[in-house]
């Protein structure tokens, strides 16, 4: 066997063993987001049930990105939501106003050579006291910088992650119809 051949299975071989688990960032919300919220004016609301159409981990070159909630990217999304609401001052846990949600879709892509993409899609619902008042399908893609080299590309899929989530939120936050569904308890 010729050298050059040893050591190509030498670095195939710790290639191979480098994959690893890795664990996504905690959320980080968007204070633009957070002044919206308060300006628009709506009721205190709590956030129920996420849930995961399908739970797994994201794949980022063979190594696996998981939760840091629960290891469940729905309690993610909820936890997400409940950060904005809170820093809004408008989370309530006894609020008869409650979003809940299904996470759909949930992917970072980090397989470009210089570009990285993520994608979420998201089903969230307001209800009052039993009656629905929101009841839509979100959904949100970023882009960013990546690299072919995995040791770079990685772990910048990995700090995008709550990017990708506050995209998401920024969509559900930018919809009219959910902001009303909020503010519809105090209105005659």
């Amino acid at each position: 066997m010729h050298r050059s051949s040893v050591v190509l299975l030498v670095t195939v071989g710790a290639l191979v063993n480098s994959a690893c688990s890795l664990v996504a960032p905690q959320y980080t919300a968007d204070l633009s987001d957070v002044q919206r919220l308060k300006d628009a004016h709506i009721d205190s609301a709590k956030v129920g049930e996420f849930t995961a159409s399908k739970e797994s981990t994201i794949s980022l070159r063979g190594s696996s990105l998981s939760s840091p909630y629960e290891n469940s990217y729905g309690k993610y999304l909820a936890e997400s939501l409940k950060q904005e609401l809170q820093l809004a001052g408008k989370l309530a846990p006894d609020s008869t106003i409650e979003v809940t949600g299904v996470l759909l879709e949930n992917d970072l892509d980090a397989s470009g050579f210089s570009t990285g993409t993520g994608h979420i899609k998201a089903h969230f619902t307001v209800k009052h006291s039993d009656a629905t008042a929101y009841d839509q399908i979100k959904a949100a893609d970023i882009k960013w910088d990546s690299s072919f080299v995995g040791s770079v590309a990685i772990p910048r899929a990995q700090q995008q992650y709550p990017k990708l989530v506050q995209a998401l939120l920024s969509k559900l936050f930018d919809d009219k119809a959910f902001i009303k569904a909020l503010q519809q308890a105090s209105q005659p």
